[in-house]
């Protein structure tokens, strides 16, 4: 018995070290530097963890598993990552292409598609144990494939993606894993370069780089076919250098507006949702990058591409004016908002911070320390459709 003691206290001294964690409150920040992301607790403010070993992180993104305990990473080399949040470890990784740009999960959350530039397609997997699933290749003409972008997950199993060269998109029905089905939307527009979801599932918007306008599909109406809208915009316009593409899935929908980023101008674009027309052309500071709206829609927060990257400007959604213009630092990358919208938090890359806002005063609660940070991802997207 005496024996048992010291081993006794030794595990009521480990449990009562441990600290329960409750995965709602959890989030991933992305190191690209480092091909590693941070486990971090969204109401503390603070770091539990580093995973490392994930590869070329330069345009990761994340999803998350509907219990919120894993978060799958989808990485520039074609890496697939599953960290397990709870865990604080890399669950398995997989390298399935030579170049992927983004990933979705089905909407009941045993699928996990990745979308790929090399070789150009979507491959799908379980998300339990990463095992292939089904290969879709981007085939739009003999032998010739295209780039897969704008890959986001549908209602109904479904996933929807854009081909940047052959200027389609995709609809992928994996109701039945075995067969997968696929509906395809030919001459919408030249070079779709990404897409957002609106959040009820129903409108699929690809942005084009080839030309003016916007591609957008009714999933609720899909035998009317892929509509054009805003073809005139910057039609006549002279063409001004690009210094980082816009990432629409950062887009705004907020009440009867949606707020997309202008390619290459300073300027984001209020589109009507009712008939889909221009509303008006907001100035901001630079050429957008994320536009991306809080949770309750009356804030729009913008970040810039180079060379004004070190500002954040905020959209009052009610008056459409630009409320306030911030300087957090060095770099702004992304912004995340706290699942009901009361923080944003902010990477600085190049101040190796995390920077965090309350959004009701707009005044600073604290900065955090990461190295060359970029993705900020929190695990209520894992309720999100088309994220």
């Amino acid at each position: 018995m005496h024996k048992l003691l010291p081993t006794l206290a030794l595990l009521i001294s480990l449990s009562a070290q441990a600290e329960p964690r409750a995965t709602g409150d959890l989030g991933l920040v992305i190191e690209r530097e480092d091909g590693a992301a941070l486990i971090i607790n969204t109401t503390g403010h603070k770091q539990l963890a580093k995973i490392e070993g994930l590869g070329d992180l330069s345009h990761a993104s994340v999803v998350f598993s509907r219990d919120q305990r894993y978060a799958y990473v989808f990485g520039r080399d074609g890496g697939l990552s599953k960290i397990d949040l709870l865990q604080d470890q890399l669950a398995r990784r997989i390298v399935q292409a030579g170049n992927s740009i983004g990933g979705a999960i089905s909407q009941d959350g045993k699928l996990i598609a990745v979308s790929n530039y090399e070789p150009g397609g979507v491959k799908v997997f379980a998300a339990d144990t990463l095992e292939l699933v089904a290969d879709i290749p981007a085939e739009y003409a003999p032998g010739k494939r295209s780039k897969v972008v704008g890959l986001v997950d549908a209602p109904g199993q479904r996933f929807v993606f854009s081909l940047f060269d052959a200027g389609e998109i995709w609809m992928l029905d994996m109701r039945d894993p075995h067969k997968p089905a696929i509906e395809k939307f030919k001459n919408i527009g030249k070079q779709p370069y990404d897409a957002l979801m609106s959040p009820e599932g129903r409108f699929y918007i690809a942005g084009l780089f080839g030309e003016s306008g916007l591609a957008l599909l009714d999933l609720w109406d899909t035998a009317a076919g892929v509509r054009r809208i805003l073809p005139n915009y910057g039609k006549d316009d002279e063409k001004l250098p690009v210094y980082k593409m816009p990432h629409l899935e950062g887009w705004a929908m907020a009440g009867d507006w949606l707020f997309a980023p202008a390619i290459g101008k300073h300027e984001v674009l209020v589109i009507n949702k009712q008939d889909w027309t221009l509303h008006k052309a907001i100035p901001v500071a630079g050429q957008p990058v994320f536009v991306m709206a809080r949770p309750d829609a009356r804030q729009v927060w913008v970040n810039f591409a180079m060379p004004d990257n070190n500002q954040l400007q905020v959209i009052d959604a009610k008056d459409l004016t630009i409320s306030t213009t911030l300087t957090p630092g060095k770099v702004v990358l992304h912004m995340e908002f706290t699942p009901r919208g009361e923080q944003v938090w902010v990477a600085l890359r190049d101040d190796n911070q995390l920077v965090v806002y309350d959004t009701a005063n707009l005044h600073e609660i604290t900065r955090l320390p990461a190295h060359h940070p970029n993705g900020i991802f929190f695990s209520a997207r894992a309720h999100k459709i088309g994220f």
